[in-house]
């Protein structure tokens, strides 16, 4: 004897009561046992039941399509009941990948054309959400007659359904068209949101439409400025705001219509300029709902890129967002404050920063840390300035810089030779206050190894006198070496440090002899050869130590090798200009000198008229009968023209480096217009290291008109 049937409540009871996995399984599985029973049997009264259970159970993740052919039966029952539940089924366990759902249009066109407005809705929600192309095809009268009926709730679900039939089917617009301009006289907010919707899936979809919609800019725009002067209404007003979803919705329109029209945009545009001013939104941050002054960060972080000095007046108000409770607005906050950072700013802003540092959540704080080092690398007014900037982010948050920022310090400190002695005072006292940053004792570590002369001195004015002894620092060091929390590549900074004092203090090495020594067996590889390199420095090779040792030399940041080429030929240029012409004779002789090892030739005997140009006597001594005469000059080549665009290739050998082949790319437009996107890419032949092959670099594009853009990316 089979046990009854659980009601749907009852069911739902049992599943959440079971208190496994397997438990749940089994009363599923009973279930579903029954319903398929049920379902075999045809009961009719109790089948809607059935199969409501059986979506709950579908719902859950379970296997539920034997249900699909009761969905069309329920579907074709006269009653209502049955009626919600088949339509619900379908839109649950349908779609266009089962043929099953085909079988519905006739069911969903009876129900269109002869239900009620009940069962309207229920067939234009599931036309709306599972009807394939086929089916829009063939109910697309049925829904334009729809659009037009009597009750509003049967009006608003018609368009939603009108939209989904445009995307699926893009030839339909030409059926919806004609009574979407009534559709906007609608007072019902639903109704008026459905048919802005699709308007601008027809503009979208339809040059036609777009044309025909530009005429109703002037209703639109009646329509937004009755919203924003309407008085206080409980059904549409949301914390103040007259329905902003469709004041959104308008605006999304209005842009759609206005682009690339003069006319539409002249139409909308004081209305325009109240609905959208900074203004506005500088008062959305002064709200006291969450989610008006998140939106107000969100577009202002959209508008700063377009227009930065007017979000720049409501600076402050960013600020005081920064302290929000809630991660998400003060992420915004954050994210929308290091955009208003610029040169004017810039040390107002990271003092802010810098205090909301010390204070952000954990998951803010790298976020916060890394823009702060990018602001200052950009906009540092001073070297000193942009010093002090990174060493308090890195005593405040070093765990949460990013990884070149040992590396950015270190070159920044080592180019700013005159704050060298300030530096590493102001890193020797961060140091001995902290040594849990890690980055910060990599940096401190560092900057005493190469600047312990200096820390000893006592000679820096810029900040108060720093009394320091050779075994205070030493013992630091050490207690970095020592300490639990150094990493082992901070223990390599410090045993480097102490390595490079031992040249640069006065006193006894010894100390420092023994600790390189008692590293020489440490579990670290790396720290262990280290070690036992300095250790055998010592031993063998004490008398090069100093040369060794010796300060690291200027790193120049990103100079390229070009530019200094250039600088030592303008040298040479300029010397070979300023240099005496000799006489005759005496380039005769030294001529004769030069030719020695080849014996006696006819160019010694008769050498040749000098250049009368300045200098031109010393290039004609360098000219050895031995050097291989100069290359032809090869002539510059159109390589491509189309469309007004040319590009041309020119060759260069530089006289002192003869091997070195200089090409030249150079991109003109000829056309009325303006090119964009554009690449310039060579490829060029692989050569044997050995071989002398063509080198490449980049040369500057020439020949563009003065009122057409560079090309992007160009390369040569």
């Amino acid at each position: 004897m089979l046990v009854p049937s659980l009601k749907v409540q009852d069911l739902i009871e049992e599943i959440r009561g079971a208190k496994t996995q397997a438990q749940e399984r089994e009363v599923i599985q009973k279930e579903c046992a029954h319903i398929r029973a049920s379902f075999r049997d045809g009961d009719p009264l109790h089948r809607h039941r059935q199969l409501a259970k059986l979506l709950y159970v579908h719902m859950l993740g379970y296997p539920a399509h034997f249900g699909q052919m009761e969905c069309l039966k329920l579907i074709a029952s006269p009653r209502f009941t049955d009626k919600r539940v088949g339509y619900l089924g379908a839109m649950l366990l349908l779609d266009e990948r089962q043929d099953a759902h085909l079988l519905i249009t006739n069911s969903i066109k009876n129900d269109l054309s002869q239900g009620t407005q009940a069962v309207q809705g229920l067939a234009l929600c599931t036309l709306s959400t599972m009807g394939s192309a086929e089916m829009c095809r063939d109910l697309a009268t049925e829904v334009e007659k729809l659009l037009l009926q009597p009750s509003p709730y049967v009006r608003k679900k018609a368009v939603l359904t009108a939209v989904h039939m445009i995307r699926k089917v893009p030839e339909l617009s030409t059926i919806f068209l004609p009574p979407c301009a009534q559709l906007l006289h609608e007072r019902h907010h639903g109704i008026l949101l459905g048919t802005i919707t699709l308007i601008m899936e027809l503009c979208e979809r339809s040059p036609a439409a777009l044309k025909h919609f530009r005429k109703v800019v002037p209703q639109l725009v009646q329509i937004l400025r009755t919203l924003l002067t309407t008085g206080y209404s409980t059904e549409h007003s949301i914390s103040g705001v007259s329905d902003p979803f469709l004041q959104v919705q308008i605006l999304r329109l209005l842009r759609i219509l206005g682009r690339n029209h003069e006319e539409s945009s002249e139409t909308m545009n004081d209305l325009l300029a109240q609905v959208l001013a900074v203004n506005i939104l500088g008062r959305f941050l002064l709200n006291s709902d969450k989610n008006i002054r998140y939106v107000a960060l969100t577009s202002l972080l959209r508008l700063v890129q377009s227009d930065h000095s007017a979000v720049q007046r409501h600076r402050p108000t960013v600020v005081e967002c920064l302290q929000e409770p809630d991660t998400s607005l003060s992420r915004r906050a954050l994210e929308l404050s290091l955009a208003l950072v610029n040169s004017s700013n810039v040390r107002a802003m990271t003092q802010e920063l810098q205090g909301f540092l010390q204070s952000c959540p954990t998951d803010l704080r790298a976020d916060c840390a890394s823009g702060i080092l990018l602001a200052a690398e950009r906009y540092a007014p001073t070297k000193r300035w942009h010093i002090d900037t990174i060493l308090r982010v890195l005593t405040t948050a070093g765990a949460h810089v990013r990884d070149d920022a040992v590396a950015n310090l270190t070159q920044l400190i080592g180019g700013a030779q005159e704050l060298h002695a300030y530096s590493v005072r102001r890193l020797y006292c961060a140091l001995a206050e902290d040594i849990s940053q890690q980055p910060l004792v990599q940096v401190a570590a560092w900057c005493i190894g190469e600047y312990g002369d200096l820390l000893l001195e006592g000679s820096c004015e810029e900040i108060e006198p720093l009394q320091v002894e050779e075994e205070e620092v030493l013992a630091l060091l050490e207690r970095v070496l020592q300490s639990h929390m150094s990493l082992p590549a901070t223990r390599g900074y410090a045993l480097t440090a102490l390595m490079k004092l031992s040249t640069r203090l006065r006193g006894d090495n010894n100390r420092i002899r023994q600790v390189v020594s008692i590293y020489g067996s440490c579990l670290d590889v790396e720290l262990q050869q280290r070690a036992v390199e300095y250790d055998t420095l010592f031993r063998k090779y004490d008398h090069m130590r100093a040369a060794i040792l010796e300060k690291m030399p200027l790193v120049e940041r990103g100079g390229p090798q070009v530019d200094e080429e250039a600088k030592e030929s303008k040298e040479e240029a300029r010397l070979l200009e300023a240099a005496p012409v000799p006489t005759e004779p005496q380039a005769s002789k030294l001529l004769d000198l030069l030719d020695l090892l080849d014996g006696p030739s006819e160019d010694a005997q008769h050498p040749r008229p000098l250049d009368p140009s300045p200098g031109g006597a010393l290039v004609h001594l360098l000219d050895l009968p031995c050097a291989p005469p100069p290359a032809a000059p090869i002539p510059n080549l159109k390589v491509f023209e189309r469309e007004g665009l040319q590009l041309s290739l020119s060759f260069v050998r530089p006289p002192e480096t003869p091997a070195l082949l200089l090409i030249t790319v150079t991109a003109t437009n000829t056309s009325g217009g303006d090119v964009t996107h554009f690449i310039c890419q060579a490829a060029v032949p692989k050569f044997p290291a050995a071989a002398t092959g063509p080198q490449w670099g980049h040369s500057s594009s020439s020949g563009w008109p003065s009122d057409d853009p560079a090309p992007q990316n160009p390369q040569s």
